[in-house]
């Protein structure tokens, strides 16, 4: 198979941070989140990646050509038009099934499937309980999708749309996104992959879904935080060996060699990475890049980017990143 990554997106939510690192490549845990991504992946004959770029696009396709051992091509959304814009572009060198990937979530799923599926392509879901914010899928009591609804207002159904699709019919499927883009754009001045689902179907396409164990936004800071917090619970915290003169580490924590922590406090559920300098200070659920000095201070449910200095003051729910606070939307 053929597997598509739109990475266009400019990361708002994630701002002054995504002014400077790109979305898929902002880390949590100590990797980026693409790097999970790219994990999950592992184990399937992957033909070639089809990495749909925009911003900071340079960025993007340097780290993916030296970080994973798989043919990569790259295509710049130059308009951001929605989700079937960007598929589309993918169109031109698409001879195969494919599998599409939203890397500003992390999941917990069997890809395995889809060599057994019986099925024109199969949509990963999860349910949820907050329905209203999500593209929610209707099924027949076989669960093959019957219809796919935008956020909305009533509970028609739980299942919602996590961003992972594999299509084994992948003509029907640029075959939709065209009639998608024949069409007036939604809201936002955008098409919706998701139409183009709603187009297979119509047609009299089967489209399957499948449950996850787990799905993870990555998106914006509070959720960004929170799965930082499963990554740690779940086998990514890390002590390193070495002194830590007064100082109380509150599990789960991830902290590489190279931190320097004395007379400080620091956990639950924080990430603080190499070259990064703690005293008199408290830090709890937060994560923390490359060489951030912090001195009497606080940081609490935040997002700090490398090389920041905080000295002699407190930082809550915010991004802070060249020098730049921002409170977290």
């Amino acid at each position: 198979m053929k597997v598509i990554v739109p990475l266009a997106g400019k990361g708002t939510r994630l701002l002054p941070l995504t002014n400077r690192v790109p979305k898929p490549l902002v880390r949590v845990a100590g990797r980026p989140v693409m790097d999970y991504v790219m994990d999950a992946v592992r184990g399937l004959d992957v033909e070639e990646l089809i990495v749909i770029t925009g911003h900071l696009k340079e960025v993007v396709q340097r780290y993916i050509v030296e970080h994973y051992p798989v043919k990569a091509r790259f295509v710049e959304q130059k308009t951001l038009d929605g989700t079937a814009g960007a598929i589309n572009l993918a169109r031109p060198y698409v001879d195969q099934p494919v599998l599409i990937i939203f890397v500003d979530t992390l999941f917990e799923a069997d890809l395995s499937i889809v060599r057994t599926a019986d099925a024109d392509g199969i949509i990963w879901v999860k349910e949820v309980e907050d329905y209203q914010r999500f593209g929610v899928i209707v099924t027949d009591p076989r669960g093959y999708m019957r219809r796919i609804v935008e956020k909305p207002s009533t509970p028609v159904s739980r299942l919602a749309n996590i961003g992972l699709q594999y299509v084994r019919d992948w003509k029907t499927l640029f075959e939709g996104i065209a009639h998608v883009l024949r069409q007036p754009p939604g809201k936002g001045g955008e098409f919706y992959l998701t139409d183009a689902f709603q187009y297979m179907v119509d047609h009299g396409r089967r489209l399957l879904t499948a449950p996850v164990r787990g799905w993870y936004d990555c998106g914006k800071v509070d959720t960004l935080l929170e799965t930082n917090r499963h990554l740690l619970e779940q086998g990514r915290a890390r002590i390193p060996v070495g002194p830590c003169p007064r100082c109380t580490l509150v599990p789960p924590v991830y902290i590489e060699d190279g931190v320097t922590i004395h007379d400080a406090t620091v956990g639950p559920n924080v990430s603080l990475e190499a070259g990064s300098y703690v005293t008199e200070s408290t830090i709890a659920n937060s994560i923390l890049g490359r060489n951030v000095r912090v001195v009497r201070g606080a940081v609490r449910d935040s997002l700090i980017g490398d090389d920041q200095v905080i000295e002699g003051k407190s930082i809550a729910r915010s991004v802070l990143d060249a020098g730049e606070l921002v409170p977290a939307p």
